[in-house]
């Protein structure tokens, strides 16, 4: 499809696909819960490590993931291998929802699908670079799963996440509306999606969810930034709020000697949850940050560079300090539940 800079790619035509991309997320989901399909695709069942109490549907990858390809394919057919993988991720993942798949399973298909994205559109950087980069995307793609386990939390991350590079690619000097228009229909499915979402869930979005949008929040991160729509750091700090969670929490348990990939509550907003704050102000504390983040990320772009550096070293140290924040509370939450244990 090729879009010509002659007022149709506008904001008006954005809010057009999102509020499409979300209504059809929002119809595929209705259908599988009115049928009752969803519970047989995949259910998530409470144990230890959860933080919900009954037996829910994880099928939330089943609204989003065709949005997503749909757009790739309407707008950008230039891009169909990242529609692909995605495809590819969403179905191993799937398997793993129903079946269960071995660690080094999963982890290969997500290596060989940002290999394959990375390396056939090869940006000008050397290969050690893009090696690196490979690397860190598929962190990004589990750390996207295991930030998916509270009400609400991954599909706002989408929201706001996909909405920020949208809204980056609309900004741009050179208009790229192929870009603008699959993150924004990514942002769109992903509202659709937290209408089931949002506490008290009656979707989760399982892995057939959350890690095609971690391949996404990467690829298309990496795409821009190839292109020239973004520096290095934008989608890092779009990201941020999951990428510092997932990243402290990975390596206190390596610290640890803990196996990284095992279900775990330890992660910042499981403690918040755990801790008494609850799902819906947890997930509603996140989106603050979440949407502060994506905004002071895009009023950096187009900045001189040290202000933009600037900018994201400053923004961690506010992500650092609310983690700090967390962890002070649930010391004094373990601390009580202790003394209350012994009284």
């Amino acid at each position: 499809m090729v879009f010509e800079q002659n007022g149709l790619y506008s904001l008006s035509i954005l809010l057009i696909v999102a509020i499409a991309a979300s209504l059809g997320c929002a119809a595929i989901l209705f259908g599988l819960l009115k049928t009752g399909f969803a519970w047989r695709l995949a259910t998530d069942i409470p144990n230890e490590r959860s933080l919900h109490e009954r037996p829910t549907p994880r099928v939330g990858g089943w609204g989003v993931v065709p949005m997503v390809i749909v757009a790739i394919f309407a707008a950008a057919p230039h891009l169909w291998l990242i529609a692909v993988c995605t495809a590819f991720l969403a179905a191993i993942s799937q398997i793993d929802d129903r079946r269960g798949l071995p660690a080094r399973v999963r982890f290969a298909a997500h290596l060989m699908a940002v290999v394959a994205v990375v390396f056939a559109y090869r940006a000008a950087a050397p290969w050690w670079l893009l090696a690196v980069m490979s690397i860190l995307l598929t962190w990004l793609v589990n750390l996207y799963n295991f930030m998916d386990g509270a009400d609400g939390l991954a599909g706002g991350m989408a929201l706001f996440g996909f909405g920020g590079y949208a809204l980056a690619a609309w900004m741009a000097p050179h208009v790229t509306p192929e870009l603008g228009l699959i993150c924004v229909a990514t942002a769109g499915a992903a509202a659709g999606f937290l209408v089931f979402n949002f506490h008290p869930a009656r979707i989760f979005l399982g892995d057939a969810g959350s890690i095609p949008l971690g391949f996404l929040a990467g690829a298309l991160g990496y795409w821009g930034w190839r292109g020239g729509i973004w520096p290095i750091w934008f989608p890092v700090m779009t990201f941020s709020p999951f990428i510092g969670d997932a990243s402290v929490t990975l390596a206190r348990r390596l610290l640890r000697g803990e196996k990284f990939w095992q279900a775990h509550r330890e992660h910042y907003y499981q403690r918040m949850v755990r801790s008494g704050v609850g799902h819906a102000r947890t997930a509603l504390c996140w989106y603050a940050v979440m949407l502060a983040g994506t905004a002071l990320a895009v009023w950096a772009l187009g900045r001189p560079i040290l202000i933009q550096w600037c900018i994201v070293g400053s923004w961690a140290v506010v992500l650092m300090l609310i983690g700090v924040a967390i962890d002070a509370r649930w010391k004094r939450f373990r601390a009580n539940v202790l003394g209350q244990a012994e009284g």
